[in-house]
C-alpha cells in the first residue's frame, strides 16, 4: 500500500485529489495539509511514502515545503503539482530535492500510476512539458551537455529502455515491455547513467529529450 499526503491550500482540490487517488486500492491518502509547514509536521505523524505538493500556497509554499521535508525526511518522495508557466518555481523545487513534477491537467489514471512509480523510486517529469522546461531550468545545466559521439554508440536495446524511462515506466514495466529480466534493465540503466555522467532516471529523461533520442 502506497501512503500519500496531499498538500494544497484549496479544500475542494484536496478532496478532489483524495477521491481520484483512492480509486486505486493500492493507494491510500493518509492525510491532507494546506501548506508546506503543515505537511512537514504531518510527515512525522503519518510517515507517507509520497507527498503530492502544490507549489503556490500561503504561509509555506511548495518550494519551501519541499526543502524542509527532504532535509528531514530524504526518503519521502515529493511530487510537485504544477501548471504551465511556473518553470522558475519548479526548478527551485527540484533543486530542493523534489523527485518529480506533473501538470494539474494530468489524467487520473496516469496520476495514480505516477504516484505508484514514484514510490518505487522512479523519478517523474511529465513528458509533455519536458522539452519546454529543459531550456529554462538552471538546475539541469550541469548535465545538459552535448555528447554527440556517445549518441551514435547507443544500442537499440539502450534506446528502447531510454524511451520507456522517458514515458515514466518503472523497472518491471520496462522489463515486461522489452522481454528482459528486471536485473538486465537495472544494470543497463546503471551503465547508461555512469557513461553519461548522470545521477538518476530523471536526468536521463531530460538528456534523452535534449538530444532527441526519443
Amino acid at each position: 500500500m502506497v501512503k500519500v499526503l496531499v498538500v494544497d491550500d484549496l479544500p475542494i482540490l484536496r478532496e478532489s485529489l483524495k477521491f481520484i487517488i483512492e480509486q486505486d486500492p493500492q493507494i491510500e491518502v493518509v492525510g491532507c495539509a494546506e501548506n508546506g509547514k503543515e505537511a512537514f509536521e504531518l510527515c512525522e505523524k503519518l510517515a507517507p511514502d509520497v507527498v503530492l505538493m502544490d507549489l503556490m500556497m500561503p504561509v509555506c509554499d511548495g518550494v519551501e515545503g519541499t526543502l524542509i521535508i527532504k532535509t528531514r525526511y530524504p526518503f519521502i518522495k515529493v511530487l510537485i503539482l504544477t501548471i504551465y508557466g511556473d518553470d522558475e518555481n519548479v526548478a527551485q523545487a527540484l533543486k530542493n530535492g523534489a523527485d518529480g513534477y506533473i501538470l494539474k491537467d494530468i489524467e487520473p489514471d496516469k496520476l495514480r500510476r505516477v504516484i505508484k512509480n514514484l514510490a518505487d523510486g522512479v523519478a517523474v517529469i511529465q513528458q509533455d512539458v519536458l522539452s519546454t522546461f529543459i531550456q529554462q531550468m538552471d538546475v539541469m545545466e550541469s548535465f545538459l551537455v552535448e555528447h554527440k559521439r556517445l549518441i551514435a554508440e547507443f544500442s537499440q536495446k539502450e534506446l528502447d529502455i531510454i524511451r520507456l524511462v522517458v514515458e515514466g515506466k518503472n523497472t518491471k514495466e520496462i522489463a515486461d515491455c522489452l522481454h528482459f529480466s528486471e536485473g538486465t534493465i537495472r544494470n543497463t540503466i546503471s551503465k547508461l547513467l555512469e557513461r553519461l555522467q548522470l545521477q538518476d532516471r530523471r536526468q536521463l529523461a531530460v538528456y534523452a529529450m535534449k538530444n532527441k533520442l526519443v
